[in-house]
């Protein structure tokens, strides 16, 4: 098969891409000069320089650099070198790609949104905190449990990280658990002091967060207002005498029809 695009990089991402593309692009290093479209699989602080050298024919892969002129196509995932199951996987596209590369990753699952430049690092830096973030605090957890004497059969700690993911996909924030949640202050002080040092404030503000994000969620919504009623002659009276029907789609503009159950009749409200 005759390569539609070469992938400039033999990184992590350019290898696991080369090979889930089976000859549909070709992998060639930094020093490579090739002809037609170029996907640059490089380092952020490369990116200029070759965006440069391949001015009008090339796409790069950061998700946080953003160069004017120059479109970006970012998978939100983390790549070991091999091809994947990449179904489902959200693609950031930031300006105009070029169509061959951008209907590749499309062909290997990955869909397609766009991505405004001056929302690039806001979007990567929550991409760091669900994925680096979240690894750095799963191994320093192994790390103070072996250092304590813990040695965790089995999966270990794989599991219980497995399934917090699975109740998140299912619940969203009503999947989190935890003594936060709970609000058991006895736990989480007595957790606090047994952990090093260095480990004490983090520990609690993720926790205090964590408290802050479900009470977020658990908050009621405030009910509108009733609009005035106009020419009722029992307006003020108690809910339990008068009711209030909506009968429109509240995306568009309300129109709501007071019903008072006591004469029997309705006045439209504005």
């Amino acid at each position: 098969m005759t390569p539609h695009f070469t992938i400039l990089g033999r990184g992590k991402a350019g290898r696991a891409l080369a090979s889930a593309l089976s000859g549909a692009a070709a992998l060639e290093t930094h020093e490579s000069n090739p002809e037609g479209p170029v996907l640059l699989a490089i380092p952020d602080s490369a990116i200029e320089k070759y965006a440069a050298k391949f001015a009008g024919r090339c796409v790069h892969m950061s998700g946080s650099l953003h160069i004017g002129g120059v479109p970006s196509l970012h998978p939100l995932t983390s790549f070991d070198g091999s091809a994947r199951d990449w179904s489902g996987i959200p693609l950031a596209v930031t300006g105009m790609p070029p169509n061959v590369i951008l209907d590749a990753f499309i062909s290997l699952g990955f869909i397609p949104f766009n991505l405004p430049p001056n929302l690039k690092p806001l979007y990567h830096a929550c991409a760091v905190m669900a994925s680096g973030h979240a690894a750095t605090l799963w191994a320093a957890a192994e790390s103070i449990l072996a250092s304590s004497g813990i040695a965790l059969p089995g999966r270990g700690l794989i599991g219980l990280a497995e399934s917090t993911l699975e109740k998140l996909k299912q619940r969203g924030k009503g999947g989190i658990t935890g003594p936060f949640v709970r609000g058991d202050s006895d736990t989480i002080q007595r957790d606090r002091q047994v952990l090093p040092e260095q480990w004490r404030d983090l520990f609690v503000e993720l926790g205090e967060m964590t408290d802050r994000e479900i009470k977020e969620k658990k908050a009621p919504v405030k009910e509108p207002k009733n609009p005035l009623r106009e020419g009722c002659p029992y307006e003020g009276q108690s809910l339990q005498t008068q009711e209030m029907s909506l009968y429109c789609d509240t995306q568009q503009a309300p129109a709501q029809v007071h019903s008072c159950i006591i004469s029997g009749k309705k006045w439209n409200a504005r």
